[in-house]
C-alpha cells in the first residue's frame, strides 16, 4: 500500500508512524485517559485496514482522519483533542509557506500527484516542470488572495472545483475557436513579424502551425481550426504549379492542355501531402510555453465550402489528413504509433454518410481511420443543425472548442451568424454526487442543497469573469489584435467581448449516475430514474438562463471532462461520506450524463439514451462507445458512424492504440494492481515501464497517452464493451 505525503511524494506505508503519532499523543494526556499498548496497536491495525480498503494510494490527511475517527470511537477523547490539537498545530507551521515543498518535489520528479494530473504532460521535462512550478505560484495567489474563502473551502472539500486555478493568477481564458480564415486571408503578426496573405498552400500549412503554437501559449484550454480555411490556398497553388509546367513543357516543345493538367495535379497532391504532413508532425512536435504540444482540433466539414471547386479541393486535404493519421507518428524507436494531436473531427453528412453518395469515399478512410487511431470524432450535421438554432431560426454547424466545449449560437450585428474568433471565459463545475450525499436521500432537501450549491458555482463563475474584465489586448496580441479572436486597438481592454453572448462562461456537472443512483436506488437508463435525471439536467439549464438574464453573459451548461478531477471528487466523496455501494465505491466518478463504465448496455442503446442529455448540455458534451479491435470489421464501424448521424450530435468511438518498445508487442496494454496500486503492464514481457510503452486511451475527449491518475486508471480498467 502506497501513501501520498503532503508533498504529492509517494512512499510505502508504515504502520509504526501511525502507532508512534498515537504513542506521543498518549503519553501527554494524564494516567487515567491513556490507552494501553493493545490499544493502541488495535487502532493503528484498524486505520491500515481502513486504508488497504480504499485501493489506491492514501493521503496522509485520510490517514489522519481515519486515526481521530478511532480514538473517537474507543471513547479516548481527551486523547483526541491532543492529536487533533497537535495536528493543528503541524497545520499552522506548513502554512507559514505554502509553496517550497510542492516546487521541490516537482523538481526531482517525486511528486506523484503530479505525475497524474494530465495524461499528456511528461513531468521529467524542463519545460513541464516550469509550468508546474508557475501553476504553484498561480495556485497559492488564488487561494490566499484572489478568490473569496467560502470558494477555496468548497473547492478543498470536493463540493465545487474551480478548474486551471494554477492560470487564474494571469488574465487566460479557457478555449476558443481560432479564426484561421481571417489571419490567413487578411494577415496577421508573430511575435513582432508581420505575416501576409500566402501564396501557396504549403506556406499556410506552415502559417497556421506558427499559429497554433501562439495561440496555445497565450491561452490554457483547447483551440479548434477549420480545414476550410486552408482550402482556398489549394486553387492559388494550383494556379501556381499549372503554370510553372506549362512553363517547362514549352520548353521542350510540350503544349498539350491534358499533359500539362495530369503533371499540375500530380505536382499538387505533392503539395498538399507536405503541407498536412507539416501541421501534424508540427503539432506532435511543437512544445508551448505549458510544456506539451498544443491541444488542438481539426475540423473537417465539408459544407463549409463555398464552391464546388473550393468543396472539392477541401475533400483532397481531408482525404490526405485521414490517410496520415492512419498511418500515424514514429516513435523514438521508429515504430508507427498513434500521436494524441491534432485532435480530428469529421462531420457527417448527407454528401458522406450514404454509401453511394459523392464523398462516401472519404467516410470510409475516416472509419478505418478510427479503428486504428481512435480519431477521427464525428459531428451529425443532422443532428447540430436540430440542436444549435440561432435568434433567426436558423441552424448552425460548427466545431467544438477543443475537445467538447460548444459556443452558443451567436449572431453578429450585421445579423450573420459568427463562431470562429470566440471563446470561452472559464469552468466551475458542481460535484451532483455530493448534493445527492448531503441531502441523505431526501428530495426536498437534495434541491434545496442543489440551489446553495449552484449558487456558490454562480459567485464562482463570476470570479472568472471578473479576472478577465479590464484585460488588455496587449496581454495576448495573437489572439485580442491580430486576428485569432479579435482585432482589437493597442491599450483596448476586451470587455465588449465578454458580453452579450460573443464569448461564453461554463457551469460544468459529474456524477449525474451517481447522484441518481443514490437518490432513486437505479441507474439513469431505468425507466423510473430517468425523469430525475433530466429534471436535475433542466434545472441547471434553467439556472444558466436566469444568470445570463441578470448578467448579459452566456452562461451555459458543460459535461466536464473531469481528467485528474474525477479522482479528486471520489477521494473527498469517501473522506466526507465513506464507502456507500454503487456510489463512493470506487476511485473516480461518472464523467457528465454518461451510462457508467461499468454497466452493460449495446452501442446504439447508450447513443440513443446519451443523446436526450447531450441535448440538455448545450456548453458541450461528448459522448463515446467502448467497442475492440475493429480494423477488420470496418462495415460495423460505418453502421454505427451512420447511427449517429441520425440519432446524436457528437460522438465517438473507444478503440486501442497500444505498443511495447521492450518486447514489440503490438496490441492492448493491461492494467494490474499491485500493492493497491494500478499499474500498466505488457502482457507479453510484463513491462511496467512506463516510459518504455506507448499506451494511447481516450481520457475525456482528446486522447492520453499514459500519465493518468489512479482514480482515472481505474475507470479505464472498468470499461465494458459496447459492439
Amino acid at each position: 500500500m502506497k501513501i501520498i505525503k503532503r508533498n504529492g511524494a509517494e512512499v510505502a506505508f508504515d504502520i509504526t508512524k501511525i502507532i508512534n503519532a498515537i504513542r506521543k499523543a498518549n503519553n501527554e494526556v494524564s494516567e487515567t485517559n491513556r490507552l494501553s499498548e493493545e490499544e493502541i496497536v488495535a487502532i493503528a491495525d484498524k486505520v491500515a485496514g481502513l486504508a488497504g480498503d480504499l485501493s489506491r494510494a492514501v493521503s496522509v490527511e485520510e490517514i489522519q482522519d481515519f486515526v481521530e475517527n478511532q480514538l473517537m470511537d474507543q471513547k479516548a477523547y481527551a486523547l483526541a483533542r491532543k492529536y487533533i490539537t497537535y495536528r493543528y498545530t503541524r497545520t499552522l507551521v506548513r502554512q507559514s509557506n505554502t509553496t517550497d515543498a510542492q516546487i521541490l518535489t516537482l523538481i526531482e520528479c517525486n511528486n506523484e500527484e503530479v505525475k497524474q494530473e494530465n495524461s499528456n504532460k511528461n513531468p521529467t521535462v524542463n519545460s513541464v516542470q516550469r509550468d508546474y512550478m508557475a501553476g504553484e505560484v498561480s495556485k497559492d495567489l488564488t487561494r490566499r488572495i484572489l478568490l473569496p474563502r467560502e470558494i477555496v473551502e468548497a473547492h478543498d472539500e470536493g463540493i465545487i472545483h474551480f478548474h486551471d486555478a494554477d492560470y487564474f493568477a494571469q488574465h487566460m481564458h479557457n478555449c476558443d475557436l481560432v479564426n484561421l480564415e481571417d489571419m490567413l486571408q487578411n494577415g496577421t503578426v508573430i511575435s513582432g513579424t508581420l505575416i501576409e496573405k500566402p501564396h501557396s498552400f504549403s506556406t499556410a500549412c506552415n502559417i497556421a502551425t506558427q499559429i497554433i503554437a501562439q495561440v496555445a501559449s497565450n491561452q490554457y484550454g483547447g483551440q479548434s481550426i477549420s480545414l476550410t480555411h486552408l482550402a482556398p490556398f489549394v486553387d492559388i497553388s494550383r494556379r501556381k504549379i499549372r503554370s510553372e509546367v506549362a512553363e517547362e513543357l514549352a520548353e521542350v516543345g510540350i503544349s498539350d492542355e491534358t499533359h500539362i493538367a495530369r503533371i499540375a495535379e500530380k505536382r499538387l497532391r505533392d503539395e498538399i501531402r507536405k503541407g498536412i504532413q507539416t501541421i501534424q508532425y508540427q503539432v506532435v512536435t511543437l512544445l508551448t510555453t505549458n510544456g506539451q504540444a498544443p491541444f488542438v482540433t481539426v475540423f473537417m466539414y465539408l459544407g463549409e465550402a463555398r464552391s464546388e471547386r473550393e468543396r472539392d479541393d477541401l475533400a483532397m486535404i481531408i482525404e490526405e489528413t485521414l490517410k496520415q493519421r492512419i498511418q500515424g507518428v514514429k516513435n523514438e524507436t521508429g515504430v508507427w504509433v498513434t500521436p494524441a494531436f491534432p485532435k480530428l473531427i469529421y462531420v457527417l453528412e448527407e454528401d458522406n454518410v450514404r454509401e453511394g453518395s459523392k464523398y462516401w469515399y472519404l467516410t470510409e478512410l475516416a472509419a478505418r481511420c478510427t479503428a486504428k487511431r481512435m480519431v477521427p470524432d464525428y459531428i451529425s450535421e443532422k443532428k447540430m443543425l436540430e440542436f444549435k438554432v440561432d435568434k433567426n431560426g436558423e441552424g448552425h454547424c460548427y466545431t467544438c472548442m477543443g475537445c467538447r466545449s460548444f459556443l452558443t449560437p451567436y449572431v453578429d450585428e450585421n445579423g450573420k451568424p459568427k463562431y470562429y474568433g470566440r471563446f470561452n471565459q472559464g469552468v466551475v463545475t458542481i460535484n451532483l454526487v455530493d448534493v445527492a450525499l448531503s441531502s441523505h436521500g431526501d428530495e426536498e432537501a437534495f434541491w434545496k442543497i442543489f440551489d446553495e450549491r449552484l449558487e456558490l458555482c454562480h459567485r464562482a463563475l463570476l470570479e472568472r469573469h471578473k479576472r478577465l474584465k479590464g484585460t488588455l489586448s496587449d496581454a495576448a496580441p495573437i489572439l485580442w489584435q491580430h486576428g485569432a479572436l479579435a482585432r482589437l486597438k493597442k491599450g483596448e481592454t476586451i470587455d465588449k467581448l465578454l458580453y452579450g453572448g460573443y464569448s461564453t462562461i461554463s457551469l460544468g456537472y459529474a456524477g449525474l449516475y451517481e447522484c441518481t443512483k443514490y437518490m432513486t436506488g437505479k441507474s439513469h437508463t431505468d425507466a423510473e430514474a430517468k425523469p430525475f435525471a433530466l429534471s436535475v439536467m433542466q434545472h441547471m439549464n434553467d439556472m444558466c438562463k436566469k444568470w445570463k438574464a441578470m448578467h448579459n453573459i452566456d452562461f451555459s451548461l458543460y459535461g466536464t471532462p473531469l481528467e485528474s478531477t474525477t479522482y479528486k471528487f471520489a477521494k473527498c466523496l469517501q473522506k466526507r461520506f465513506g464507502i456507500i455501494e454503487g456510489v463512493t465505491d470506487k476511485n473516480y466518478i461518472t464523467n457528465s450524463y454518461h451510462v457508467h463504465v461499468t454497466e452493460q448496455i449495446d452501442a446504439f442503446t447508450k447513443l440513443k439514451f446519451e443523446s436526450e442529455f447531450q441535448q440538455l448540455s448545450p456548453g458541450g458534451a461528448i459522448s463515446y462507445v467502448e467497442v475492440p479491435n475493429m480494423q477488420d470489421n470496418i462495415p460495423a464501424v460505418l453502421s454505427v458512424m451512420q447511427y449517429i448521424y441520425d440519432n446524436i450530435m457528437y460522438a465517438e468511438l473507444n478503440t486501442k492504440s497500444d505498443y511495447c518498445q521492450v518486447c514489440g508487442y503490438d496490441g492492448e496494454i493491461a492494467i494490474v494492481e499491485e500493492d493497491g496500486k494500478l499499474l500498466w503492464e505488457c502482457p507479453f514481457c510484463h513491462n511496467r515501464d512506463q516510459s518504455k510503452m506507448n499506451v494511447a486511451r481516450r481520457t475525456c475527449g482528446y486522447i492520453g497517452t499514459q500519465y493518468w491518475n489512479q482514480g482515472r486508471t481505474q475507470e479505464i480498467k472498468d470499461r465494458v464493451l459496447h459492439l
